[in-house]
């Protein structure tokens, strides 16, 4: 009896975990899998599934909750099992090997006219991979210095702005001038340290990824790489400016220590706002600062949100009508506003909504420009490469195991071992 059972229970997961099809009226399902998580964010979502579903009764479009938590390995299975969702969201970085193993359709021919050119060429190269794109970039967030505004007008230090942003060494000497007295300039938080050290150091000029004329990547810590990660380490044991407690935290971890004034700023995403908006203490004075420029100015790299479409989707043309609504200009407005990031469309960049001063959003919107595709685009072995080999040799950097030259050479030698496994 309890064998029986247990194989109902597994057949029924099985149906429901399905991809979609053609039901017995002839109708089309397609199963959407969102990554959504705040609730404006999953409400907008589920919002423009009810309204496509209202309008396309032969293509019905089934709204399925995912999770950011160990998202590849939880497709990767789905995939290998043939039980992927239609319509996959995801983010560019990770698409890389799902591309190169065929589980995600290729786009080319797929995609309205309006959506290939109201997306810059800089975010589809996000999900270019050899001559196909397999994922269209919606959502896009810069990295910016949340600041204690009152901190800062009494500190009397400059105010950085898009058109006049602070170079790395400044931003090191007021984090230095901003603490003391158990209170700290800065607090990064860096449980997750490669992403935002690869993207900001962009700011630098480095690169880290270099493909060789046999289209294989090696790594190559140069100077420009390591103007991010030293500015960090001096910041957190030499000028003791930056909280060595928070090193190891997720960014939500910071914004207690924020709110009670321990750190005059903090470095995040921008859809942080939402947490701070909505946690700050009343009367709590907080702005938005564009994070430091370098050699390559503002420019910082960036991971987009994808949707895909699944290899083994039966209904692909379907599909990329859905997208192609789904991501209309004034919907990718809502998204952006539920996410509180920035779309990567022209035409919605352009909305008012995004371009108002309140909560920092004339900040985010004037970055824009300058968000380039992460050093790790189209790196494949990436996600093993930053697990295994990068984050714990970031970690132990910053918080003063290790020294830089031998970061260098864990990140070369071991990370260039890893990689070469995946370009044989």
């Amino acid at each position: 009896m309890r064998t029986r059972l247990l194989a109902l229970v597994l057949l029924l997961l099985l149906g429901g975990c399905s991809s979609g099809g053609t039901r017995d009226d002839g109708r089309i399902t397609l199963r959407f899998q969102s990554l959504a998580w705040q609730e404006e964010s999953v409400e907008a979502n589920e919002q423009l599934v009810k309204e496509w579903n209202a309008t396309h009764p032969d293509v019905r479009v089934e709204y399925v909750q995912g999770t950011w938590d160990s998202v590849h390995d939880q497709l990767l299975t789905a995939f290998e099992g043939g039980e992927a969702p239609d319509i996959i969201h995801d983010a560019s970085d990770d698409l890389a090997d799902f591309a190169h193993g065929g589980y995600l359709a290729d786009l080319t021919g797929l995609l309205s006219a309006r959506l290939k050119s109201d997306i810059p060429q800089r975010s589809w190269e996000t999900t270019t991979f050899g001559d196909g794109v397999y994922g269209v970039p919606f959502l896009q967030e810069p990295r910016v210095l949340i600041a204690n505004a009152k901190w800062l007008r009494g500190s009397g230090v400059r105010i950085p702005t898009p058109e006049k942003p602070w170079s790395w060494a400044e931003f090191r000497r007021i984090t230095e001038r901003l603490s003391g007295r158990g209170k700290y300039g800065v607090a990064w938080p860096l449980k997750e340290p490669v992403s935002a050290t690869l993207n900001l150091s962009l700011s630098a000029g480095g690169r880290l990824f270099h493909r060789g004329p046999d289209g294989k990547v090696t790594v190559r810590f140069g100077t420009a790489d390591q103007v991010v990660p030293r500015t960090v380490h001096a910041q957190a044991n030499t000028d003791r400016s930056a909280s060595p407690t928070t090193l190891g935290s997720g960014g939500s971890d910071t914004l207690p220590g924020f709110f009670a004034g321990r750190y005059a700023m903090v470095p995040l995403g921008f859809s942080y706002r939402q947490q701070i908006a909505q946690q700050a203490p009343e009367g709590f004075d907080w702005q938005v600062l564009p994070a430091p420029a370098g050699a390559g100015g503002l420019t910082q790299g960036v991971s987009p949100q994808t949707l895909s479409i699944a290899g083994d989707c039966p209904h692909k043309k379907e599909a990329a009508e859905f997208l192609d609504f789904f991501l209309g200009p004034r919907n990718m407005v809502r998204l952006a506003l539920g996410d509180w990031m920035l779309p990567t469309g022209t035409q919605a960049l352009n909305d008012p909504a995004l371009r108002r001063a309140e909560h920092g959003w004339s900040t985010g919107t004037a970055l824009a420009a300058h968000l380039r595709p992460a050093p790790a685009q189209n790196v494949r072995g990436y996600p093993e490469w930053k697990d295994k080999v990068a984050t714990p040799a970031f970690q132990e950097y910053y918080s003063g195991a290790i020294g830089i030259r031998e970061l260098r050479d864990r990140l070369e030698r071991d990370g260039n071992l890893v990689l070469a496994r995946y370009q044989r």
